[in-house]
């Protein structure tokens, strides 16, 4: 411990402790009153879109890029596996045949031919 600490300049302690007590305050502010908290109709309108637009923000880049570069070839496994995986979806709406369904097109491509 003593070596983390003689590594660490001052700033960087104290943004860590700073974030900690940003993180403390930010989670616990609901606790703090005693009525019950109610977010207008917009703000749950517009959090049934946030798992959605999470998922999408970390899945697509893996999809169409790699090594932080757009793919160039359609010679891609991740492209048959993510329209397969869309196809199953739309046919069956079943999460867990997407998964299977994308990962045995994308296993054989990667595995087997190299894509």
């Amino acid at each position: 411990m003593s070596d983390f600490l003689q590594g660490t300049d001052g700033w960087t302690l104290l943004v860590i402790v700073g974030l900690a007590v940003v993180t403390v305050v930010a989670r616990g502010f609901f606790f703090i009153s005693d009525s019950a908290w109610q977010l207008p109709h917009w703000a749950q309108r517009g959090l049934q879109y946030a798992p959605i637009a999470a998922l999408s923000a970390v899945v697509i880049p893996e999809i169409v890029m790699s090594q932080g570069v757009l793919i160039s070839t359609w010679q891609d496994a991740r492209l048959f596996a993510a329209a397969a995986g869309v196809a199953i979806y739309f046919v069956k709406r079943n999460v867990l045949l997407t998964i299977l369904g994308g990962m045995a097109v994308y296993l054989p491509l990667h595995l087997g031919l190299g894509f």
